[in-house]
């Protein structure tokens, strides 16, 4: 019983069905440039953050099984398979939410690890057996690379997983959360799940807002740098 109730105050809002496409195209659009830049991380998840920590788990989810498969379908058939990742990533930031760790800064760095955990793990099989080890990711180079110096298939992926996903899915999480910051209270009301977040105001938002700033800023600069280490 009570799960039926869960999945039903995730779709309860109209909010959430509002919220869900246009999410939707936030991760398409930035996945997308990011893919085109050959980049070593993915920021394709800021959208399924959002659903997850404002309107549930199960919308969360919902939301990220629904942009891979229609960014897979619509542009780039490489961003199918990874529909299960997508799909536990929102699950997980949805019980992020619900556990408290939306409330400040420091907390969602704790989210974004726990998502990069379990995004590792679920993507790893997904990796080996539908495309060999090698992706259309940047993150790839560093794959490749491991390959070359004599590690095995499994060990370089995970590898590559370790190194990769922790950065981007707690860069993610901040994206996410310094958007979440600069909705007004009232507007944030209308979510089902608007209890998870702590909004700041004054010099905390401030601070959050140079946070995610300079990290961005450092994603980018450590993304070109592995890149040009690698020859690519």
């Amino acid at each position: 019983m009570k799960l039926i109730d869960s999945i039903k105050k995730d779709f309860s809002s109209t909010m959430t069905w509002v919220l869900i496409p246009v999410a939707i195209a936030i991760n398409v659009v930035i996945g997308q440039i990011v893919s085109i830049l050959k980049l070593p991380f993915y920021l394709d998840s800021i959208g399924t953050v959002l659903v997850g920590v404002l309107c549930g788990p199960w919308a969360g989810a919902l939301t990220g099984a629904l942009s891979n498969t229609i960014w897979g379908f619509a542009i780039d058939p490489n961003a199918y398979p990874w529909w299960p990742v997508a799909l536990f990533i929102g699950f997980v930031a949805g019980w992020c939410g619900i556990g408290g760790l939306f409330k400040s800064w420091w907390k969602v760095a704790i989210s974004g690890f726990l998502i990069a955990v379990v995004a590792a793990l679920v993507s790893a099989p997904v990796n080996i057996f539908w495309f060999g080890g090698i992706t259309a990711s940047g993150s790839s180079f560093i794959t490749a690379w491991l390959l070359q110096s004599g590690q095995d298939m499994v060990k370089a992926v995970l590898t590559t997983n370790i190194l990769v996903e922790p950065w981007d899915k707690i860069a993610t999480a901040l994206l996410a959360y310094a958007i979440m910051e600069g909705l007004s209270v009232r507007y944030m009301a209308r979510f089902p799940r608007a209890e998870n977040v702590q909004i700041e105001t004054g010099e905390r938002r401030t601070q959050i807002t140079v946070l995610v700033l300079v990290l961005g800023l450092l994603a980018l600069i450590v993304g070109f740098t592995i890149r040009k280490l690698m020859g690519g």
